[in-house]
C-alpha cells in the first residue's frame, strides 16, 4: 500500500483523500437517517399499542360495568428522572421486575426530551394516567417535570419518586455523555460527537455546554411547570422545589447511594419492587449505563463553577434531598456486620373498641 502511494501522483492523492472523506460524510448521513427513521417507527408501533388497549378500554367500558381496582392494583408511580442520575439503571431494574410482580412499565416519551409540557398536553397526561386501567398497577417513567395532578381535578395522586446528584458531577457526566455516548448504546451517534474538548477546557474558554446555566436542572424538574421554575438561580424556584420535594414525593433519593433508595423502597411498596434489591446487588443490567471517555475535573475547574450563585443554589437543593434521605434511611434501616437490614414493623394497635363479640 506505501509503495502504491508513492507512486500515485499528487493531485490522484488528493482526489482519493477526499473522494474517502465524502464517502464516509454519506456513510454518517445513511447512518443517522436510519437512527430517525427506527425511532419514527418506534414511536408510531408505540402509538398503534396504546390505541388498541384504548379501544379495548372503550368496548370494556360499554359491554360490561367495570368493577373496582383492589387497593393494591390502583396504584401510579412516576418516576420524572432527572437525566445522569442513574436513572437508566434504576429504570432497567423494573423492567426486570414488571412481569414477575405483575405490573407495568411505561417510558413517557417527550419530543426532543422536552421536559415541559403543553397545557393540553398536561391535561391529557393527567386523565390518561389517572383513568387507565389496563396500565395499572403503573410504572411511568420519563425525563419530565413535576405535575400537580390536585390542579387537574383529579381526586387520587401518582406517587412520585426520584433521584438526584452532586450538580457538578451530573454536568460533567452529562457533558461527556452528549460527546461519547456510554456502554448502554454504544454504537448510537450522539448530539456532540467529534468534539474531543475535555470539560476542564470547556469551563476554561468559557464554553457554553459547561457554562453555570447548564447546572439549573435539578431544581425546575422538582419545581414544575410554573415559568419561575426555569428561571436559572431563582430562589423562588429552590423554596418550591424543597416543598415538593418533601409534600409531594414518597421517596427522594440520591445516585452517590442508590442500593440503599432501593432497598427502602422494597420495604415501603413490595407491590412493584419486591426483589429489587437482590437484582440490583446481583444483575448485569443494573450497571450496564456507564458514560465512557469521562475525566474527573481539576480542582481549580470545581472551584470556578461554585464561585457561581447558580451552583451555590443548586448545591443548595442538593445538600436538602440528600439530609432528608439519611433522615428516612436512619428510621428505615440498621447496620450489621458491614450489612443493612431493613427493620421490622415498630408500631401495633391495642385498645381497639367497642369489643367484638
Amino acid at each position: 500500500m506505501g509503495i502504491l502511494r508513492t507512486m500515485m501522483p499528487p493531485r490522484i492523492q488528493l482526489l482519493a483523500v477526499l473522494a474517502f472523506g465524502v464517502a464516509m460524510l454519506l456513510i454518517e448521513n445513511q447512518i443517522q437517517r436510519l437512527d430517525e427513521s427506527r425511532a419514527k417507527l418506534e414511536r408510531t408501533i408505540a402509538r398503534h399499542e396504546v390505541a388498541e388497549v384504548e379501544l379495548r378500554h372503550s368496548e370494556d367500558v360499554f359491554g360490561r360495568e367495570l368493577s373496582p381496582l383492589s387497593e393494591n392494583d390502583d396504584m401510579v408511580i412516576i418516576y420524572n428522572r432527572v437525566p445522569k442520575t442513574a436513572s437508566t439503571s434504576f429504570t432497567n431494574i423494573a423492567y426486570d421486575l414488571c412481569s414477575k410482580n405483575h405490573f407495568h412499565v411505561l417510558h413517557i416519551n417527550t419530543t426532543k426530551n422536552n421536559p415541559v409540557m403543553s397545557l393540553q398536553d398536561q391535561v391529557r397526561f393527567v386523565q390518561n394516567v389517572s383513568t387507565w386501567r389496563e396500565m395499572k398497577p403503573g410504572f411511568y417513567h420519563g425525563h419530565v417535570a413535576y405535575l400537580d395532578f390536585s390542579k387537574y381535578g383529579m381526586k387520587g395522586k401518582p406517587m412520585y419518586i426520584n433521584v438526584v446528584r452532586d450538580p457538578i458531577e451530573r454536568l460533567v457526566s452529562y457533558y461527556y455523555f452528549l460527546r461519547f455516548g456510554d456502554d448502554y448504546r454504544p454504537g448510537l451517534r450522539r448530539r456532540k460527537q467529534g468534539d474531543k474538548k475535555t470539560f476542564d477546557e470547556c469551563v476554561s474558554s468559557g464554553g457554553s455546554d459547561c457554562a453555570p446555566e447548564k447546572l439549573w436542572l435539578q431544581i425546575p424538574f422538582f419545581c414544575g411547570h410554573h415559568s419561575e421554575c426555569w428561571n436559572a438561580g431563582s430562589t423562588w424556584a429552590l423554596e418550591q422545589a424543597k416543598y415538593n420535594l418533601v409534600n409531594e414525593y414518597l421517596l427522594v433519593g440520591v445516585t452517590e447511594e442508590l442500593e440503599d433508595f432501593i432497598m427502602i423502597l422494597e420495604a415501603a411498596l413490595p407491590r412493584f419492587f419486591r426483589g429489587a434489591t437482590e437484582l440490583y446487588r446481583t444483575g448485569k443490567r443494573s450497571h450496564l449505563r456507564k458514560t465512557t471517555e469521562k475525566k474527573p475535573p481539576t480542582k481549580e475547574t470545581i472551584a470556578k463553577l461554585q464561585q457561581s450563585d447558580i451552583w451555590k443554589i443548586e448545591n443548595e437543593f442538593y445538600e436538602f434531598a440528600l439530609e432528608q434521605f439519611q433522615f428516612v434511611r436512619a428510621h428505615a434501616v440498621r447496620e450489621k456486620d458491614g450489612e443493612l437490614y431493613v427493620l421490622a414493623q415498630s408500631f401495633f394497635y391495642e385498645k381497639i373498641y367497642p369489643k367484638v363479640n
